[in-house]
């Protein structure tokens, strides 16, 4: 069965949280202006979408298996211990603020800008998105877990292949290169444990 797909509506950016990927806890006006302008030129620029599936969760010895996967993972296994089924997602924020980046025109301070910019935004994506499901599952009686990526702890970034297979993370604009680096830039993929009994 495919993944279901979905575009969540983001909050305004927070700025504070902007300044710290930039390393600028306490900006002068310079800064603000120049958040100012990449703000402006850079919001009509994203494209939230995130493609997301729920299955169940198979503990093994030293790991756990899905239905897309196994793994001799003992961090994975702790973190989903307890959760009888797991979700599965992967965001991006699209290819836009990439090409932003990567124009010849664009400053380096505002390129640093910006990729602090796209950072604030896909968390802002993952956090709105995990707390649209928590409250989902939570009229079940569920709870969720934090989520965790590939490349966390034991969990090996070569499961990339398996999570972009299983989602088909290329409907909503993910690549996945042969480092397993996805594109575009400002992507995530995580699992989330999902706990309790359904009512």
């Amino acid at each position: 069965m495919p993944a279901s797909l979905c575009m969540p509506v983001l909050p305004l950016p927070d700025r504070d949280e902007i300044f710290r990927y930039m390393r600028c806890p306490q900006p002068d006006a310079a800064v603000e202006k120049l958040l100012d302008a990449c703000l402006d030129t850079a919001l009509p620029l994203l494209s939230p979408r995130v493609a997301f599936a729920v299955f169940p969760v198979d503990m093994t010895d030293n790991g756990v298996r899905f239905p897309f996967g196994a793994w001799e993972s003992r961090s994975l296994r702790e973190h989903l211990a307890g959760c009888a089924k797991a979700l599965l997602f992967g965001a991006t924020l699209g290819v836009g603020l990439d090409r932003l980046i990567a124009r010849s025109g664009v400053d380096a301070a505002a390129a640093f800008c910006c990729q602090a910019i796209g950072t604030e935004r896909v968390e802002a994506l993952c956090d709105v998105f995990c707390g649209e499901q928590t409250a989902v599952w939570a009229e079940v009686g569920c709870a969720l877990t934090d989520r965790f990526s590939p490349g966390y702890g034991d969990w090996p970034l070569t499961a990339q292949t398996d999570v972009f297979r299983f989602l088909e993370l290329p409907r909503i604009g993910l690549t996945l290169n042969g480092s397993f680096i996805m594109s575009p830039s400002k992507s995530v993929t995580a699992i989330v444990g999902i706990r309790g009994k359904e009512r």
